[in-house]
């Protein structure tokens, strides 16, 4: 068994989806499903000139679409409802590109990483156009801040003492994040399946799924339902 079958469990229904109980290594659930409907039409008729854009329900629905747009916008929706009766708080995105950090220790999305909550939680997203995230193994991925030239630098940065720098790294997000080792396989998420995500949190029995954000894909806007 490779370590990703060992990593993903696979649901048939929205049900098993958030049924799924993660242990050890298996830090990843995925509703692996073969959608139909026009996506890329929805993209298409919303008008935005942001980088990212909140997508609104109302407009959504507004939207004169193709009888296969009507389609990909009921999927939408449905998928918006079945979270938000689970009691998340889902958002519909669509993104040109996120901001990257100029920094020799980038925070952004780009980077591998992981999320982190108080309460037990987990992360959910699908990506419906464009570019689709990637999930690491955490064999395959080493915490930065444990990386002793990474280490080294950012001790530099911290203004305080010894017995506070953990409390440093944790404040500005620094060790939520992962470098890949050499010989890693990242595992790409796909169109169209709801894939739910282990998250860092008290009592949590697996550990948080490594993760990051696409390349998108030259002018093609990625449609994503994330929360």
């Amino acid at each position: 068994m490779s370590s990703s079958e060992r990593q993903i469990l696979y649901a048939e229904t929205f049900e098993d989806l958030i049924s799924v109980s993660f242990q050890g290594n298996q830090n990843a659930a995925c509703w692996s499903r073969n959608l139909s409907g026009d996506f890329s039409e929805i993209v298409d008729k919303i008008d935005f000139s942001e980088n990212i854009m909140e997508v609104d329900l109302s407009d959504l629905c507004s939207l004169e679409l193709s009888k296969n747009g009507q389609l990909a916008r009921e999927i939408l929706l449905s998928d918006m409802s079945l979270l938000k009766n689970h009691g998340a708080s889902p958002v519909l995105n669509l993104i040109r590109h996120y901001d990257r950090d100029e920094f020799f220790f980038p925070t952004d999305v780009y980077s591998y990483h992981v999320d982190r909550s108080p309460i037990p939680t987990s992360t959910f997203l699908c990506t419906y156009n464009g570019a689709s995230s990637d999930i690491l193994c955490n064999s395959q991925a080493e915490q930065k801040v444990l990386i002793p030239e990474i280490r080294a630098e950012l001790k530099k940065l911290h203004d305080g003492s010894e017995e506070s720098f953990e409390e440093f790294l944790s404040e500005h997000f620094f060790d939520l994040h992962y470098q890949s080792k050499v010989d890693a396989q990242p595992i790409n998420l796909g169109t169209g399946h709801l894939w739910r995500l282990a998250v860092d949190h008290p009592n949590s029995e697996s550990l948080p799924c490594v993760h990051r954000a696409p390349e998108e894909n030259h002018g093609k806007v990625r449609l994503m339902l994330i929360c």
